[in-house]
């Protein structure tokens, strides 16, 4: 199920539906998933409450706790994503925000696949960076952050994309 609190240009219900079970089927993920695109301030209060964060993020998973086999219709979790971070992203990195939620997506799907890039030695960003290749997406989350190469990616890419960004909308 996907509900789209906060419009994305370029992507209706039926596209991130069709992204959703193209990424859970990639990452060999059998169990639905639950995505809620919305505003920062909502996951601000959604960090608060579950993480004891007050502060906005850009993509939140929950996991569902396993409920048995009589369970009709299997839940592997639910996502979170910030449309506002997720445009701020998008500009910032020469790409749609389109793209910047389905990027989102699929780091939260490698969450509920049960993978965390903070304890696990670089497992979750190589296994990102693959399926985010298969999928066709631009930079993924852990990338940006530098988790593989031990810094941040600097300035000057980012402003080349940006300038990029700026000059397709132009």
């Amino acid at each position: 199920m996907v509900i789209l609190r906060k419009k994305i240009t370029g992507l209706s219900h039926a596209t991130l539906e069709r992204f959703v079970l193209r990424a859970r089927r990639a990452v060999h993920l059998r169990d639905g998933v639950n995505v809620l695109v919305t505003n920062s301030q909502e996951l601000r209060s959604l960090n608060r409450q579950y993480r004891g964060k007050d502060k906005a993020t850009d993509v939140l998973s929950f996991p569902s706790p396993q409920l048995g086999l009589r369970q009709a219709k299997r839940i592997a979790g639910e996502l979170a994503i910030s449309a506002d971070i997720a445009r701020e992203n998008a500009i910032r990195l020469g790409h749609s925000a389109a793209e910047e939620i389905k990027i989102l997506v699929l780091h939260g799907i490698l969450h509920l696949a049960g993978f965390d890039h903070e304890q696990d030695n670089g497992e979750m960003a190589r296994e990102e960076i693959r399926f985010r290749h298969r999928l066709k997406l631009d930079v993924g989350l852990i990338e940006r952050t530098g988790a593989l190469a031990g810094r941040p990616f600097g300035r000057e890419s980012l402003r080349a994309r940006a300038s990029r960004a700026r000059r397709r909308t132009l």
